[in-house]
C-alpha cells in the first residue's frame, strides 16, 4: 500500500493580511517533511473561486515549487481540470513538471463539479463530459515526439509541436478524479488510475476496487493512445496523535472539510452562493453548535486517532486491496504543529509496517493477468460517497453572483 498526502489549501474566514502566505509555505514544509518520512505521493487539487474551501487555482506552480524541496516523494496534479484548460496548455504544464522533478509528475485529470468553475470559462455541466474525453484525445499526441494537431467540436488546433517533452515515456501516469462513485468504474473502464475523493467504508472500499478492476479488465475502452494506470487511490480524513482523543481534538479541519461539501453539494449544480454572502466557517460552527452528536461521530471515521487506532482500520482498507491511502490532513483550522506531529508520528509508527506490501502486488498481477477472477459486486449498497458517519447539513441557498 502507498500513502499519499492530499492539499486543498482550504483558508476559512476570518482572513488576515499574510493568512495565503502562510497557508502556502507551510504547506510546502509539509511536503518537504512527508518527502523526508518516505511518503510516496503528493496530490494539489486545482480549483477556482471556491472561497474557504480551497484556494489552489495553479497546481503546478505549486507543485513546480514543491519539486525544488523534495527529492523522491511523487508529486500529483489530483487534478488538472480539462474542462478550464487549453489542452496545448495542459500538455506543457504537464511535461515541465516533469522535467523539474526529474520524472516525478502523476497526471490526474478531472472535469471539475460546479457552474461557479466552469461558467466564467464558457463551460457548462451539461457538455464538461464531452469536453473532457475530447481533451483526452488531445493531449496525448503531443506527448509523442513531432507535430500533431486536433479538429474536434470543443477544441480546433492547427499542427504544432508542443514542446518540451515528458521525462516519463510515453507520459507520466494517468489518474482520473472520481468525485462520484459511479466515475470509479468510468475511470477503471478507460484505463486510468482512480483518485476517490470519497470518504468510505472498508466495505464499500471493498467493492469498488471489485467494480474497478473488473471495469479495466473486462471492459477496458480507452479514449486516446495512452500507457493504462491499473491503481485506485481514496482519500481519508486523517490526524494523528498519542491518544484517540487528542487526535480527534486537534481534527476540527476534518469535519468543516466535509461540512462544507455537504453545505454546497446538493445545491443546483454545485453552484456555491456569490463572493462574500457566507461566512463558510460561522455557518460551520453554528452547525457544530446544535449538532454535537453528529459531529462527534464524523471524527470517530477516516484515519483519525492513535497509532494503533489508525493501525486497525488500515489493515481493513488493506484487505479490500486499495492501492493508495490519500491522507488528508490540512483542511480547515488544523494548525501546522499538529498537521507535521501527525505526518512524523504516522510515518515512524504505523506507515512502515504497510508499505511493503508483497502480497498486494502479487494480488495486483494475478487480477490484471486474468489469473485471479473478481466477483461482480453489486454496489448499489455503496453509493454514499461520505461513509455511514457522515454528517448531514441543509443545502446551501444560492445568491445570483
Amino acid at each position: 500500500m502507498k500513502f499519499g498526502i492530499f492539499y486543498e489549501l482550504q483558508l476559512p474566514r476570518p482572513w488576515v493580511a499574510g493568512d495565503e502566505l502562510r497557508l502556502y509555505q507551510n504547506a510546502l514544509t509539509q511536503m518537504e517533511l512527508a518527502d523526508k518520512l518516505g511518503y510516496d505521493h503528493a496530490w494539489v487539487v486545482e480549483h477556482h473561486f471556491l472561497e474557504e474551501y480551497s484556494h489552489s487555482p495553479s497546481p503546478e506552480s505549486f507543485l513546480a515549487a514543491a519539486s525544488q524541496r523534495t527529492q523522491k516523494i511523487r508529486l500529483g496534479h489530483g487534478i488538472l481540470q480539462l474542462t478550464t484548460n487549453h489542452p496545448a496548455r495542459v500538455a506543457e504544464r504537464v511535461a515541465v513538471l516533469d522535467l523539474l522533478s526529474n520524472g516525478r509528475c502523476e497526471f490526474g485529470m478531472g472535469e471539475s463539479a460546479s457552474i461557479t468553475e466552469l461558467e466564467p470559462f464558457g463551460r457548462n455541466m451539461e457538455h464538461k463530459k464531452e469536453v473532457f474525453e475530447e481533451a483526452v484525445r488531445a493531449i496525448f499526441p503531443m506527448f509523442r515526439d513531432g507535430g500533431c494537431e486536433h479538429h474536434g467540436k470543443y477544441f480546433d488546433i492547427p499542427l504544432r509541436n508542443v514542446v518540451p517533452k515528458p521525462v516519463q515515456k510515453p507520459h507520466p501516469p494517468l489518474w482520473m478524479a472520481c468525485s462520484q462513485l459511479p466515475t470509479i468504474e468510468r475511470a477503471g473502464r478507460h484505463g486510468f488510475g482512480a483518485l476517490g475523493f470519497q470518504f468510505v467504508s472498508a466495505d464499500a472500499a471493498h467493492a469498488w476496487v471489485h467494480a474497478y478492476y473488473n471495469a479495466m479488465t473486462k471492459r477496458l475502452h480507452k479514449l486516446a493512445d495512452y500507457e493504462i494506470n491499473p491503481n485506485m487511490a481514496l482519500v481519508s480524513f486523517f490526524m494523528c496523535a498519542r491518544t484517540d482523543e487528542e487526535a480527534r481534538a486537534r481534527a476540527d479541519g476534518a469535519t468543516f472539510f466535509q461540512f462544507a461539501l455537504r453545505f454546497y453539494g446538493a445545491s443546483q449544480n454545485r453552484q456555491r452562493p456569490a463572493p462574500g454572502t457566507v461566512n463558510m466557517w460561522d455557518e460551520y460552527n453554528k452547525w457544530k453548535r446544535d449538532n454535537p452528536e453528529a459531529q462527534e461521530a464524523a471524527l470517530r471515521g477516516g484515519l483519525i486517532g492513535s497509532p494503533e487506532t489508525i493501525r486497525k482500520k488500515l489493515r481493513r482498507f488493506q484487505s479490500s486491496h486499495i492501492d493508495q491511502v490519500i491522507l488528508l490532513n490540512q483542511a480547515g483550522k488544523n494548525s501546522h504543529e499538529h498537521i507535521c506531529e501527525s505526518l512524523e508520528l504516522f510515518g515512524r509508527e504505523v506507515m512502515p509496517e504497510f508499505q511493503n506490501d508483497p502480497a498486494q502486488e502479487a494480488w495486483k498481477q494475478g487480477v490484471m493477468s486474468g489469473e485471479i477472477k473478481l466477483e461482480e459486486i453489486d454496489t448499489e449498497a455503496f453509493t454514499d460517497r461520505y461513509g455511514k458517519l457522515a454528517i448531514n447539513v441543509a443545502p446551501a441557498k444560492v445568491a445570483a453572483g
